[in-house]
């Protein structure tokens, strides 16, 4: 009986072996499949692995390059008004401004969340995962299928993890393996370089820093307001002062420190634990506008000359122009090897520096949009002065809004304009002056518009018969346009059939000296004490001291007149002003009689 017993003992000691032996197999065979841990198919998760890095550092390199966007937002176009997409072109790369104003004058912002920019990189590599290449593996005998991307990341201060939960089941020679859950961590500052970058957003968006370093450099490199000693214009070329003003906005910006700087000035109140850099190309988007101006030149005309301000002493030429600037700055991020980086639009307006924003800008849904409000229809007919049709462009101003429309067919216009009264119908087109009209296009549903060439000419100016290649100012008026031909160098100007009020001032040099004067200026005050307040006043004297100058330039010769030019004088080039030469002044009485002189003297122009 005890050894019965005993054989069962044994039978279930070794049958709970080989339980225990079948359960471990099991085990295994479960972790192989779950974990790929089998040899035969390491090849296969290796490239598997590295597909997946690859490609999230593809997506994390595209994230850093575009402001945190794997896939951009939706592209707002830029308008007359305004140069500014919603992306900057940078080396080919749509990288979104983070604050920009919009085609139609409205402010915006568009910075990603964290979790955005994680979704991005998740559906990108999610994206990409079916073009990994197994091929030389499928040649190899195994046969390798993916299941349904799920990818999932998270972005920390100094690595990314990428959690791919896409299974990957693989056979060879009978034997098959399925891959679960893969965790992949690619070392990244992307977490840190984007805490930086909405840090440094954020001191921009309040405090405006950028606007104000850029008033410095409006007031160092173009003329805003100040005064010149002359007694003739003193004269800009619009062109080059917007030319020379970007390229002082690209050299300052470009010096800006956020780690410490050689020169204080330069050195911006944020302490980056990496570095930053910001730019700037005058080749970007950029908007210069001169109020006080016209598109060719800035003229500060002189004062003292005129009759009657003999009391005055000298001549001097004031001046004051008021500037409206936009331009692209680009924030860079970097350590050598990667880089994260967003663009912001600088504003000054009237030569102030845009106010900092402190709270959050209104969603999207509330801004208006005349553009996008196009109900009403409009047909515009377009000719020149022998009822030809001419092709043009077409273009409507309400609210402050510039809404492009389209293009004339055959001289004509038929499409849909926004809704408005007392609008500005726009008309250009190439070899014409351009046509602004008020137009309300809930009232009129058509507009017939006159289009006048422009006709390229050369002004020559002769004094008493004789070439003048001297400095000259020759001013056409026509109602409300005006051009300005300044000789020797811009003496190419374009003009239409009518007629002008034509102004010639030819100057050259004089060195008339005034020496230091001084003078005692009295005025009425009233008196102090009771009396004072009761009416009773005082006279008191201040002495005024008037310091040394010298004027090199002044008026030689010129006078105005009125002139009907006609197409067949314009058709020819030229324009030949001929004026009588004026006194060569001695002294600041004679100037004075010169300019007295020039209100008589009339002018003569042929064309040749």
């Amino acid at each position: 009986m005890t050894n019965r017993k005993g054989q069962a003992t044994v039978f279930i000691i070794v049958a709970l072996v080989i339980v225990a032996g079948i359960a471990a197999y099991f085990v295994v065979r479960s972790q192989l499949d779950s974990e790929g841990g089998d040899s035969t198919f390491s090849s296969v998760y290796a490239v598997y692995d590295q597909c997946i890095e690859d490609e999230a550092q593809a997506a994390i390199d595209l994230a850093g390059t575009q402001g945190g966007y794997v896939y951009v937002p939706e592209y707002d176009s830029a308008s007359d008004y305004s140069p500014f997409s919603s992306h900057l072109n940078f080396l080919g790369f749509p990288v979104p401004y983070w604050f920009y104003e919009s085609g139609n004058g409205l402010i915006k912002e568009q910075v990603p969340t964290k979790q955005e920019m994680e979704e991005g990189i998740a559906n990108y590599v999610e994206e990409q995962l079916d073009n990994c290449d197994f091929t030389a593996l499928r040649d190899r005998g195994y046969v390798i299928a993916l299941g349904e991307p799920d990818v999932s990341v998270v972005v920390e201060g100094t690595r990314v993890l990428v959690t791919s939960g896409t299974s990957l089941v693989v056979e060879k020679d009978g034997e098959r393996s399925r891959v679960g859950t893969r965790e992949i961590e690619l070392p990244s500052k992307l977490g840190i370089f984007y805490s930086l970058a909405k840090e440094l957003y954020e001191k921009q968006k309040q405090t405006a820093f950028l606007e104000n370093y850029s008033v410095d450099v409006l007031r160092l490199y173009a003329p805003v307001d100040g005064v010149e000693i002359q007694c003739s214009p003193k004269i800009w070329k619009t062109r080059e002062v917007a030319s020379e003003l970007k390229q002082g906005l690209a050299d300052n910006i470009a010096s800006l420190q956020f780690n410490g700087a050689d020169t204080e000035y330069f050195r911006v109140d944020y302490a980056s634990s990496e570095s930053v850099r910001t730019l700037y190309s005058p080749e970007w988007p950029s908007k210069v506008e001169i109020i006080g101006g016209d598109d060719e030149l800035l003229i500060a005309e002189p004062v003292g000359t005129q009759e009657g301000l003999g009391i005055l002493g000298f001549c001097y030429a004031p001046y004051h122009f008021v500037y409206n600037i936009r331009y692209p700055v680009l924030f860079q991020i970097y350590d050598g090897l990667e880089l994260f980086q967003f663009p912001v639009v600088v504003i000054l307006d009237k030569n102030l520096p845009r106010q900092g924003v402190f709270s959050e800008l209104e969603a999207e849904s509330e801004d208006i949009n005349v553009c996008s409000l196009k109900t009403h229809d409009l047909r515009v007919q377009v000719s020149d002065i022998e009822l030809q049709p001419v092709e043009s462009s077409i273009s409507y101003s309400c609210f402050n809004q510039l809404c492009s429309l389209g293009t004339t067919s055959e001289g004509v216009f038929e499409g849909l304009a926004p809704a408005c009264v007392n609008g500005q119908l726009i008309v250009e087109a190439e070899g014409y002056a351009d046509s602004v009209k008020t137009f309300s296009t809930s009232d009129t549903p058509s507009a017939e518009v006159i289009l006048e060439r422009l006709y390229n000419v050369t002004v020559i100016l002769e004094i008493d018969g004789t070439p003048w290649n001297g400095d000259a100012l020759i001013s056409f008026v026509q109602n409300e346009r005006t051009a300005t031909a300044v000789l020797p160098d811009a003496n190419r100007i374009q003009l239409t059939e009518g007629s002008y009020t034509i102004t010639t001032s030819a100057y050259g040099n004089t060195s008339i000296s005034i020496p230091a004067s001084s003078t005692t200026q009295c005025v009425e005050v009233a008196q102090g004490g009771l009396l004072g307040l009761f009416g009773a006043k005082e006279e008191r004297c201040f002495p005024i001291e008037i310091p040394a100058s010298k004027i090199e330039n002044a008026l030689l010769g010129g006078g105005s007149g009125i002139v009907y030019l006609l197409p067949s004088d314009l058709d020819l080039g030229q324009l030949v002003i001929s004026v009588e030469s004026l006194p060569k002044p001695t002294s600041l009485q004679q100037l004075q009689y010169t300019y007295t002189l020039f209100e008589s003297k009339g002018i003569e122009v042929h064309a040749r």
